[in-house]
């Protein structure tokens, strides 16, 4: 009896003994505030950060970074991952360093936010995960099919209390896309009402705006109204300039937006790290075209005066934006016809109709929007733009993409690899921001902006979200014609003190789940 005192004991205190949950030693640490790299080792205990610097003690489990980067777990303020409960280990984000995803922009989200953060919980979902509450499900919960007018002042008051509701379930801030049906239908009054009840739980308002082309000082205009009326913090979304008639005015578009924030507001931009957009194929057709079901739809172009209406319409939209054809347009999901993924619409009417004709590749776009639509990768941007908005000390990164599936579809490779992109291509290769200003730009931008919580720093106290890569060997493979291949160089990412991936490989850890909107 003495014997298994003893060892039981021993046993005890040799569990007591340990003084960490986790220790990384002989990091180079970037600690998210945009200062120097400081070489060191990281504390973890019941999932926070507790040690930082020169830490001594002992730990249940060590990672030797072995000279690596250490920093805080990427925070991806603008995803679309309303369907992450589906791929809940959401190895694409993780891969490239990301620990945090906001999902509800554009102004699509999940309208019931508890029903959401419930269904997180139980798919064991390996990220975090915050989301606005999106003013175009919102509207079409509130006003049903139809959208060519104003709410009725019933309308509005189910729309408001769809916000409020989300918001008290943890939301943080309302999202729109004022390029897509039905929020292209809104008008300003109606966003700044329901910015107000958003302001009223401190939450954000995070706009794609309604232009983004040679028209977007319009659209600059009207966001900086909703901020400035509804009091309200304001995100610009993806910031870009598309189309050739609106490229080179990016200088014009950050003096804008600098000059309202020397006037008071409180204004971000986040962006990806390329120079195609992805949407929905329908973006080529005038939003009239498309209120109402995919029926009413057909109904229209099977009017010829109706269908010669729209392709004059688009036509108009050509023009403004400097296109002749729609070669820029490449398919990247289609349902009903598959092997059009990965093709040009020029190349999709030619193997449609045998004739690649301006004629046949309207034709193409009508009939893939009849038959339930495509998404599709939009080349539309100029390099020049791009890294002139990314070198603005208050563009955030974000990939604008969602969770994937390795070899389904013909996805925009931002999904898997635009956070390794910034650090290969704009960091080492083009020296375009510093590796501390680039992490910065990664977490605490992000988690100040977003207000989340010990998020996006690496101090005690803090949420250990932490990612451990190689300057020198992240890389993104992932290219628009072959997609799917995971971002290099990050070899161990830490979501709440639970390692999701060690050594290269992902573990079963799920240590991710909802995050709430703390009022």
């Amino acid at each position: 009896m003495k014997l298994g005192f003893l060892i039981a004991f021993l046993l005890a205190a040799h569990a007591q003994a340990a003084d960490f949950d986790l220790l990384i030693t002989d990091a180079r640490i970037a600690d998210g505030s945009g200062g120097p790299l400081v070489q060191g080792s990281i504390a973890v205990k019941g999932g926070r950060i507790v040690g930082i610097g020169q830490v001594k003690g002992s730990a249940e489990a060590v990672i030797d970074a072995g000279g690596k980067v250490a920093a805080p777990g990427f925070i991806d303020v603008h995803t679309h991952s309303e369907d992450i409960c589906l791929i809940p280990a959401a190895e694409n984000f993780l891969r490239m360093g990301v620990t945090t995803i906001i999902t509800g922009n554009c102004g699509h989200s999940r309208t019931d936010v508890a029903k959401f953060f419930q269904e997180i919980e139980e798919s064991r979902v390996a990220l975090n995960v915050a989301t606005l509450i999106g003013h175009g499900s919102v509207r079409e919960q509130g006003m049903g099919g139809s959208f060519i007018r104003a709410p009725s002042d019933e309308q509005l008051a189910t729309m408001k209390n769809l916000v409020d509701q989300a918001m008290k379930d943890g939301a943080v801030g309302l999202s729109t896309g004022l390029i897509y049906v039905p929020g292209s239908f809104a008008k300003t009054d109606e966003l700044i009402a329901l910015a107000k009840v958003a302001a009223s739980h401190d939450g954000i308002y995070v706009s794609h705006m309604r232009y983004e082309t040679v028209r977007i000082f319009e659209a600059l205009d009207e966001i900086l109204r909703i901020a400035r009326e509804s009091k309200i913090r304001a995100e610009v979304s993806h910031i870009k300039l598309s189309g050739p008639t609106a490229w080179g005015k990016a200088q014009e578009v950050l003096a804008v937006l600098d000059k309202a924030r020397a006037d008071g507001l409180k204004i971000t931009h986040d962006q990806y790290a390329y120079t195609a957009s992805s949407t929905g194929l329908r973006q080529t057709l005038p939003d009239a075209a498309l209120e109402g079901e995919r029926a009413d739809f057909v109904a229209r172009i099977s009017d010829p005066k109706k269908k010669a209406e729209i392709i004059a319409k688009m036509a108009e939209m050509r023009a403004r934006q400097g296109r002749e054809d729609y070669g820029y347009a490449v398919i990247a999901r289609c349902r009903a016809d598959p092997s059009l993924n990965g093709k040009t619409i020029p190349e999709a009417a030619k193997v449609r109709r045998g004739s690649d004709s301006l004629e046949d590749q309207i034709e193409v776009i009508l009939e893939i929007e009849t038959q339930g639509g495509a998404s599709a990768i939009f080349h539309g941007m100029n390099e020049d733009d791009l890294q002139a908005f990314l070198k603005h000390p208050l563009t955030m990164v974000a990939s604008d993409g969602g969770p994937r599936r390795l070899g389904e579809d013909v996805p925009h490779p931002r999904s898997y690899g635009n956070n390794a992109r910034v650090l290969g291509r704009y960091v080492r290769e083009l020296k375009l921001l510093t590796l501390p200003e680039a992490v910065r730009r990664m977490t605490s931008l992000p988690a100040q902006t977003f207000h989340l919580k010990d998020r996006g720093t690496l101090l005690p106290g803090a949420h250990a979200d932490i990612v451990i890569f190689d300057p020198d060997k992240v890389t993104d493979p992932s290219v628009f014609s072959d997609p799917h291949h995971y971002a290099e160089g990050f070899t161990d990412v830490i979501v709440n003190g639970g390692v999701t991936i060690r050594d290269g490989k992902l573990t079963e850890v799920r240590s991710g789940g909802p995050l709430r909107m703390e009022h």
